[in-house]
C-alpha cells in the first residue's frame, strides 16, 4: 500500500476503481483491492469436493466405530480424519458427478494385526445378519483372545450398526441384530479384529453386501 502525505489532495478514504484509501493511526494509506477469482469452482475443485462428500456420507454414520478402528493412525489428526484421508485416496470409484465408494478397497479399521480369513455374511432370519470366519489364531500376530469388530453399513438410510466388543477370534461367528425397518434393504458388511488389550487393530475385510431378511 502507498502512504499519502497531506497536501492539495488531502486525505483519501473510500474506494476509487480498484484503489482503496483509508486512515490508520492518523496516517493516510492507499492499497490495491485484491483481484477477485473469476471462477473459484474450477473443475478440479468441484471434482475434489464431490469425492469428499461421497466419502463423508460413507463415514459419518460410523464415527464412533472409527475412533476404535483408526486409533493407531490418528497422528496429529482425529481418527475420523485419518479414515477420511485413507478412503479418499483408495476407495473412490467412478467419475464426476457419479462417484461411489469402492467397498472392496475401503477400510473402516486399519492396523497391522493379522486380519480375518474365510469371512462370510448372510441374513438367515428376520432383522439379523450373521457373520462367520475361520479361526486363524496363531497365524502371524493373530491371538485366540482377539475380539471381533463388525460393522454393517446401510447406504440407503445413511446408517450403520456395529460392535467394537464382539466375540473372540476362536468363536468363528456372531449374529448382529438390525432394525426391523432394514428388511429387504442391503447392508455392506465389514469384519476386523482388535487385540485384547486394544493395542493392535487389523485391517477390515469387506464381506460383501447382504439383503436383510
Amino acid at each position: 500500500m502507498g502512504k499519502i502525505n497531506q497536501g492539495i489532495l488531502g486525505g483519501v478514504s473510500g474506494q476509487v476503481g480498484n484503489v482503496i484509501g483509508g486512515t490508520w493511526k492518523g496516517i493516510d494509506y492507499l492499497r490495491i483491492k485484491p483481484s477477485s477469482v473469476a471462477n473459484p469452482r474450477t473443475e478440479g475443485q468441484v471434482d475434489q469436493r464431490s469425492k469428499f462428500s461421497t466419502v463423508l456420507r460413507f463415514l459419518q454414520p460410523m464415527t464412533d466405530f472409527l475412533r476404535v478402528g483408526f486409533k493407531l493412525y490418528a497422528n496429529k489428526m482425529t481418527q475420523f480424519n485419518a479414515a477420511m484421508s485413507y478412503n479418499l485416496n483408495n476407495a473412490i470409484t467412478g467419475a464426476y458427478p457419479s462417484f461411489a465408494i469402492d467397498y472392496a478397497n475401503s477400510l473402516v479399521t486399519r492396523g497391522n494385526l493379522t486380519g480375518a480369513v474365510g469371512g462370510a455374511a448372510s441374513s438367515p432370519s428376520a432383522a439379523t445378519v450373521e457373520v462367520t470366519w475361520t479361526d486363524n489364531s496363531g497365524s502371524g500376530s493373530a491371538m485366540a483372545t482377539d475380539k471381533a469388530l463388525i460393522l454393517l453399513f446401510n447406504a440407503t438410510r445413511g446408517e450403520s450398526v456395529f460392535t467394537t466388543a464382539g466375540p473372540v477370534r476362536t468363536a468363528g461367528t456372531e449374529s448382529i441384530s438390525v432394525p426391523s425397518e432394514y428388511t429387504g434393504e442391503d447392508v455392506e458388511v465389514f469384519l476386523a479384529f482388535i487385540s485384547e488389550d486394544g493395542s493392535k487393530v487389523a485391517n477390515s475385510s469387506y464381506l460383501g453386501s447382504v439383503t436383510v431378511a
